[in-house]
């Protein structure tokens, strides 16, 4: 019989992303662990919740935890792929090796990099950098690329983008390696420890239940059941695993090398051989 008890009590407040990606890790938590406060935002919102101290453990972008070594994984339950991701996506206005400006979704931090590391390893490319808000849509940037993420990346690119890159299968091409885009993360001095259980059984029951999940979510992110479904099942991965963790190692080493070229001042079109 499942133990519906760990956690209760707890008093911890748990930050979770908004998106339907998300679904089936939390779609059984308040019943798992019914002492717990679980706030919904976008995941950039999430990580600075955490580092205020508002949150104790929140579904952050990868790249947050990477970035304090304060912080700790408190389960295997994460969002990931192993190919196509579908919601994360970069789109061109021209083709994407010769664009000299992108607008970054204000929602997300670690595709942020997951572009730039890839316009750079295979193009050299560092572009200008834009804020494009969360209440705007692609079409209200005049960058030459926009990177979306979440529920609205789903739906196919407006006409007037002529490339798109689904970024989770770009990096696994290239990298042969998954990516994870967030994990649940606790802020230091904070006991987590009745929490790795409760968060990894509301993921298997999740991805256990994904059918169920799609029916529920699908009117209310303006898809239909089999795509919901499809997305959930088929393009993300809820297991940081051995393979994971090395994507993740590769990922971190990366972005500490887009960061400092971006220190030294290379810009685009500097070098623009393919990698």
């Amino acid at each position: 019989m499942e133990n519906t008890t760990a956690g209760r009590g707890t008093g911890l407040r748990i930050g979770a992303v908004s998106y339907l990606n998300t679904k089936p890790l939390v779609y059984r938590l308040p019943a798992l662990a019914s002492g717990v406060q679980i706030v919904f935002d976008v995941p950039s919102r999430l990580a600075d919740d955490l580092h205020a101290g508002r949150l104790d453990i929140g579904l952050i972008p990868s790249i947050e935890y990477l970035r304090r070594p304060g912080y700790r994984i408190v389960s295997n339950a994460c969002i990931g792929c192993r190919g196509p991701v579908l919601s994360v996506k970069l789109l061109g206005r021209k083709p994407l090796r010769s664009i000299g400006s992108m607008a970054l979704d204000e929602g997300s931090r670690t595709s942020h990099l997951l572009a730039r590391i890839l316009l750079w390893e295979r193009y050299r490319l560092q572009p200008r950098l834009e804020v494009l808000p969360i209440d705007r849509g692609p079409e209200d940037s005049a960058a030459d690329a926009v990177l979306l993420i979440g529920d609205r990346a789903i739906r196919p690119p407006p006409a007037s983008f002529v490339e798109c890159w689904d970024l989770g299968d770009q990096w696994c091409r290239w990298a042969e390696l998954p990516i994870e885009f967030a994990a649940w993360v606790a802020r230091p001095g904070i006991d987590v420890s009745r929490m790795d259980g409760v968060l990894s059984r509301a993921r298997d029951w999740g991805v256990a239940h994904v059918e169920e999940i799609a029916r529920a979510e699908a009117a209310g992110v303006g898809l239909t059941y089999e795509q919901t479904l499809g997305y959930l099942r088929d393009n993300l991965h809820f297991y940081l695993n051995g393979r994971e963790r090395r994507g993740l190692e590769l990922f971190s080493q990366l972005a500490t090398k887009i960061e400092s070229l971006s220190t030294q001042g290379i810009r685009h079109g500097d070098d623009c051989r393919v990698a």
